[in-house]
């Protein structure tokens, strides 16, 4: 087919998929019908296309998709995800923290960065993570009179750092789509995470110094021994991350035998803090399964829509044309960026990976970018989708949490967004923020 003919018909999946999305089907078999129509209708259409017998390529694609030991470790960390949010962790977090950051300019708000921080590295949802903190310190913040919009903003806005700061779900589904490591992309997580957090805590304290009269008077001076004392509640989960990070970071483990690791010592956490009850326990596996299973039925329709587009050479096709173009790297990144913003205003971002990989990954690869460097990329801009009206599901969460219209808590959200698109610009500009550290550890 010549390359008019292959536009047209992406274009004509791409008005089908848009139609049933538009139609409310559920995004996992709006995908497997467009893929359908991929392999079954289009050559109808256009006797140029190639025909291929559509149960042996579903099924196949499916099975490939769904075969996974990498796989394994999604509903794994999901459930470690789950069982911590049953228990006291945030009351927990914000007494052990909130000592340690009265002298800092922002105060109390720098909880907000710090907790959601530590959650994510044992979440690896971002709206679970600004649920769990945002329980305890928004009405703790909001109480004692801190900025309404900053403290809502900062919350939605460092929540994000569930997706970016390992383990993450997102980087698992990326990771499985692309054919990349994914303990290699949760090592390239890790400082691009601390530098969020860094931007994220910095314009806090600026913000602060600013605006002083918006920032209400430290609590009163606290022993050391007991701002220690304190510091000690947040030991236990802190060491379940320490040895969860570990036991990949150092080999001992693979992510998916890490995430059992997780999930024996959630589990045996919960019990410590007595929290683990046979309704609380069944409450976490069936929220897990539920999730578990909703990105595994979009993973399977996206793994035959790849397939359908791979039999009709669309994405071949748009690589060629792309490397035809002579289009920059920075070019293709800042187009990809545009894409990727527009589409987080409508669908989350599991559905944005696995929707535009097969389109995507080809003319990245083709561009000579990194795939572990694309996949970091990838989730930053995912974040941004979180706290992007009107399915940004960060400011679903915020404006459940605080009566809020969806509309003010994305005005406050703004700023975190800004921030998270100069981070962007910074990897971009410098990429050896994601990639120094997997090359530096896995090269032992």
């Amino acid at each position: 087919m010549d390359p008019t003919q292959l536009f047209q018909a992406g274009m004509l999946l791409l008005a089908l998929l848009f139609l049933f999305l538009g139609l409310g089907v559920w995004i996992g078999l709006a995908l497997a019908a467009v893929g359908f129509c991929g392999i079954v209708v289009l050559p109808w259409l256009m006797p140029a296309m190639a025909s291929m017998p559509v149960e042996k390529v579903m099924g196949t694609a499916i099975w490939q998709s769904m075969a996974s030991w990498t796989l394994a470790a999604l509903p794994l960390f999901i459930w470690m995800g789950e069982i911590l949010f049953r228990t006291k962790l945030s009351e927990d977090m914000f007494r052990g923290l909130a000592p340690w950051v009265q002298r800092l300019p922002g105060r109390l708000m720098h909880v907000n960065v710090i907790g959601c921080a530590i959650f994510a590295a044992v979440s690896g949802s971002s709206a679970a993570t600004a649920a769990t903190i945002g329980k305890m310190s928004l009405p703790a913040l909001l109480e004692r009179g801190y900025h309404r919009p900053m403290a809502m903003g900062s919350l939605a806005g460092a929540g994000t750092l569930g997706l970016l700061i390992p383990p993450s779900i997102v980087m698992i589904v990326y990771g499985v789509a692309a054919e990349v490591s994914v303990v290699r992309l949760f090592i390239a997580g890790v400082l691009p995470g601390l530098m969020l957090v860094a931007l994220f805590s910095g314009y806090i304290a600026l913000w602060s110094m600013l605006n002083p009269g918006l920032t209400p008077p430290r609590d009163p001076p606290m022993p050391l021994r007991e701002k220690l004392r304190a510091g000690a509640q947040l030991f236990p989960v802190m060491l379940l991350i320490g040895f969860v990070m570990a036991s990949i970071y150092f080999g001992w483990a693979t992510a998916t035998e890490a995430a059992v690791f997780g999930v024996v010592g959630a589990l045996a956490l919960s019990a410590w803090g007595r929290t683990l009850t046979w309704s609380s326990f069944v409450d976490s596996l069936m929220g897990a399964t539920r999730l578990a299973c909703m990105i595994n039925l979009i993973l399977a329709g996206a793994a035959f829509l790849t397939q359908a587009m791979a039999y009709s050479g669309i994405p071949a096709a748009m690589a060629a044309w792309v490397g035809q173009q002579g289009f920059s790297p920075a070019m293709i990144i800042l187009v990809l960026t545009l894409i990727y913003l527009v589409l987080g205003c409508f669908i989350d971002g599991i559905s944005m990976i696995v929707l535009t990989a097969s389109v995507v990954l080809p003319v990245v690869a083709a561009a000579g970018f990194d795939l572990v460097w694309f996949g970091i990329f990838i989730v930053l801009v995912v974040e941004m989708a979180q706290i992007t009206p009107p399915v940004g599901f960060n400011l679903f969460v915020i404006q459940g949490l605080t009566g809020e219209n969806i509309l003010s808590v994305a005005r406050a959200t703004l700023p975190f967004f800004l921030l998270m698109l100069l981070a962007v610009v910074i990897v971009t500009a410098f990429p050896a923020i994601v990639t120094w550290l997997p090359e530096t550890m896995l090269a032992r």
